[in-house]
């Protein structure tokens, strides 16, 4: 057995025989570059105190390796595709590794904020990577069943991040949620030259770097603009954000739809299959990373649980990932991709209206059955929406399709923290300001409190610490009236104490079902239009897609006419120069 695979995958005349340790492989790559997110999430409040973070850092810290990922992806799929989908992998591996050692190092927040830039940068190389690897390496017999266990994994590192993130929290700081990172890409780097063949595009023309340019401005402005509008107010940042994203996407599209190589033929978004599954992708994405958000916080800060114990309590939702990625694929074969994917959004929306009874008794036990069904939901609709994705692409784009799926993934999860988080700050700081009305509390108290479920509890501790302090002074009282004063203080600000530390709790569990009910008419919303989107005859429309996909591979054509004419002839390629003077004759 040779110890590195060297030989390509479009060479071999049979399927690869080792194809599912290779996935195992893809698998764990998907996992760590998922959970270097959602861990964060737990480590936060340590880093918080340690480095000093303001909440703008904070959101930062998080936000500094969405924007990144998210806005390389559809560039760097196409150039993996053209010249190593594999060293696209392994060099995404590389970068990420050195982004997480250089965030356990780092001592300020300018430094955390550049080092998640950077793993988001690897993470861009990575993700589409994967997608396109899998989608090379395995039969399209094979395919559905090895991108359901591709999807399983996604879940799993959702609801594993935490759990990972709170057992090291334990023992260690929060630089060791960074540095766990390491030895798992270094493994994975090893697993992926032992194991994954290499692949690249067979028939692949020179890339549009124009479009991709345009591709990474677009959506990069738009991220920042979900970023930065709900959390810090529509300034001139946000707005000249949106903007950019706007005329951005504008001269994308025009010039996608002109040039004869884009870099994505826009005209697939007029496929209703193609469509809705990325529009189900990215809807369900914006459902369960708000979800994930706030459920989190909840967790920790009104239950009361530790890190470890919050990770602990999110794996029914794991478990029931795998569950209905094995339900799809029982059930897509049989009753076709529509019926499957619409029930998984109709589970999912289900779910978050479940969540709308959240009040200030609610105990975790009335948490896990809205999470299991979530769960089931992601398993059953996630997992054919990214095989049809995958399908609609040749094999020359298959790192592009793989971009685009995550791409859409991304776009959701970022809207999804931005729209319910925003909704979740908001409703909790009207429903504490109505529950502390006629109080005696300091409107700087109120204020600070109304940041954050966090900085509420913060101020009710800080009340009670004046409580103690009251009554130490109280018992080396030099009178007993004054003790007496004193001590019915003391008294009076311990009972404050308890009424800010519920009125935080009730109030941040009400935002949770005032915003589970935003998200569950967001996500039900989207339901109706897939429903109306994806085809009625889900089986027929897979098999016309797969014999379209699997003749454009026979062909090596590209997906435009002039592309088409131009790999069908052996005349060598046009210069850059050439290319204006090309699109203005069409």
């Amino acid at each position: 057995m040779r110890l590195v695979m060297n030989e390509p995958v479009e060479r071999m005349d049979r399927p690869y025989a080792r194809r599912w340790w290779a996935l195992l492989v893809l698998c764990l790559s998907l996992l760590i570059i998922v959970m270097a997110n959602t861990a964060l999430t737990v480590a936060a409040p340590d880093m918080t105190q340690d480095l000093g973070l303001s909440s703008a850092d904070l959101q930062w810290v998080i936000d500094g390796y969405t924007v990144p990922y998210a806005a390389l992806m559809l560039l760097l799929g196409a150039i993996g595709d053209k010249y190593s989908r594999r060293g696209a992998l392994v060099l995404g591996l590389v970068v990420f590794g050195a982004g997480a050692v250089a965030g356990s190092l780092v001592g300020s927040s300018t430094g955390v904020i550049a080092a998640r830039a950077v793993m988001g940068v690897g993470a861009a190389m990575i993700m589409p990577a994967t997608l396109s690897l899998l989608a090379a390496t395995f039969p399209r017999a094979e395919r559905a069943k090895a991108i359901t266990l591709w999807t399983a994994t996604a879940g799993l590192a959702i609801a594993a991040g935490p759990l990972v993130a709170g057992a090291l929290l334990q023992q260690h700081g929060w630089s060791s949620t960074f540095l766990i990172n390491v030895p798992v890409a270094a493994l994975a780097i090893v697993g992926t030259f032992v194991l994954v063949p290499p692949s690249k595009a067979a028939h692949h023309n020179r890339i549009d770097y124009v479009g991709g340019l345009l591709s990474v401005v677009w959506i990069g402005s738009l991220v920042y603009m979900i970023i930065e509008g709900p959390h810090f107010g529509w300034g001139v940042k946000a707005v000249t954000a949106a903007v950019v994203a706007g005329v951005g996407l504008v001269l994308f599209v025009v010039w996608e739809l002109r040039h004869p190589r884009p870099v994505i033929d826009v005209r697939r978004f007029a496929n209703r299959r193609f469509a809705g599954s990325n529009l189900a992708v990215a809807l369900f994405f914006l459902a369960v990373f708000g979800a994930f958000y706030y459920l989190t916080q909840h967790l920790q800060f009104v239950l009361g649980y530790d890190a470890l114990d919050t990770g602990v309590r999110m794996l029914p939702l794991a478990g029931a990932v795998f569950v209905g990625s094995a339900l799809t694929g029982y059930l897509t074969p049989r009753i076709g991709m529509k019926i499957t994917v619409t029930a998984g959004m109709v589970g999912g929306t289900a779910a978050l209206a479940l969540l709308t009874q959240v009040d200030a008794t609610s105990s975790y036990g009335d948490l896990v059955l809205p999470l299991v069904i979530l769960g089931l939901a992601i398993g059953l609709a996630l997992s054919p929406c990214t095989d049809a994705i995958m399908g609609a692409f040749p094999e020359s784009e298959l790192g592009v399709g793989g971009a685009v799926n995550d791409t859409s993934l991304e776009l959701g999860g970022s809207l999804g923290i931005a729209i319910l988080g925003s909704v979740l700050a908001s409703s909790y700081s009207s429903h504490l300001a109505d529950a502390t009305a006629g109080s005696r509390l300091p409107a700087g108290a109120l204020a600070t409190a109304q940041d954050s479920v966090g900085a509420g509890y913060a101020v009710a501790q800080g009340i009670g610490d004046k409580a103690r302090q009251v009554g130490e002074q109280a018992a080396h009282a030099s009178s007993a009236q004054q003790a007496a004063q004193l001590k019915a203080q003391a008294d009076q600000l311990a009972h404050g104490a308890r009424q800010m530390a519920d009125a935080v709790g009730s109030s941040f569990a009400d935002a949770v079902a005032h915003t589970s009910l935003v998200g569950a008419v967001i996500l039900g919303l989207g339901t109706v239009l897939v429903a109306v989107l994806l085809p009625r005859n889900g089986r027929a429309a897979e098999i016309e897609a797969e014999g379209e996909a699997e003749s454009e591979v026979d062909s090596g054509l590209a997906a435009t006419p002039d592309a088409a004419a131009e790999a069908a002839s052996d005349e060598p390629e046009p210069e850059l120069d050439s290319e204006p003077a090309s699109s203005a004759t069409r």
